[in-house]
């Protein structure tokens, strides 16, 4: 068979190659970049070339003093201290071809999806402002799709290589295509990072784990604007559970070895 005269089809490495009379099923190689990663329980040998970060929630409903919960009373400081290390450590990862995958809340304008056990999460009494209500600063729906509310913070702007999903539950794999993009492209270790640990980053990082994924909790990268007891449960939980726990210089030293 003659590789040069086939088309790829599908997104590598799912990728077959195909003419009009063949189909190449036998998916291209990835060439492996096994790095050696210190954790908490254990030290770890990992291939980048499998894995992926998944950046939840960092956005200006939850990260802005313009945002959501700004508005609703909660001081948003926990929620800004991800920033920074993200600031240095997603450029390491691009360079080694790691995709920056940001998972976002991100609402249909309509809320059609959304169950009334969800709305109240947002909008306990009902006259509150609530998901794709109008923020009173400046008017932009809350978590809603292509909004200000929903967009990351600026301070982390997304590249345009990096990968977008919506999602509409605490889960980041609930009801959307996390899990079929990760698995076209191969990646079966997710570094999680972004906000609030206990809830969104926590609920994604189990069903990962659920669904067969290796899960690493990025520490410094990871915050919550919850009481003390919840991170601690968080990084219990996942030690104990679902995962391991690095920080991000571990990461970036670890690459610099390549």
């Amino acid at each position: 068979m003659n590789s040069s005269s086939l088309r790829t089809l599908g997104i590598p490495p799912n990728a077959w190659g195909v003419t009009d009379a063949i189909a190449d099923l036998t998916r291209p190689t990835v060439e492996p970049q096994p790095i050696a990663l210190a954790t908490e329980t254990k030290n770890l040998r990992l291939d980048l070339a499998k894995t992926a970060i998944l950046v939840i929630d960092m956005q200006n409903d939850f990260c802005h003093p313009d945002g959501w919960l700004s508005h609703i009373g909660v001081d948003v400081t926990p929620a800004r201290q991800p920033i920074e290390p993200l600031q240095k450590l997603l450029p390491v990862l691009r360079s080694a071809n790691v995709p920056v995958i940001w998972v976002n809340w991100g609402n249909r304008p309509d809320l059609l999806n959304l169950s009334p056990a969800t709305l109240h999460v947002y909008n306990p009494t009902g006259d509150g402002v609530g998901l794709g209500a109008p923020l009173p600063k400046n008017n932009s729906p809350v978590l809603q799709a292509g909004s200000w509310a929903a967009a990351v913070v600026d301070e982390l702007e997304p590249k345009p290589q990096d990968i977008r999903v919506d999602k509409y539950r605490m889960s980041g794999f609930w009801d959307t295509p996390l899990d079929s993009i990760l698995r076209n492209l191969g990646k079966t270790t997710l570094f999680f990072a972004g906000v609030n640990a206990d809830q969104c980053v926590m609920t994604t990082l189990q069903d990962a784990n659920f669904l067969g994924y290796d899960c690493i909790l990025v520490k410094d990268c990871t915050a919550t604007t919850s009481p003390e007891y919840c991170w601690q449960a968080t990084i219990y939980n996942v030690n104990q559970c679902f995962g391991f726990i690095c920080d991000s210089e571990g990461i970036s030293q670890a690459i610099a070895q390549l």
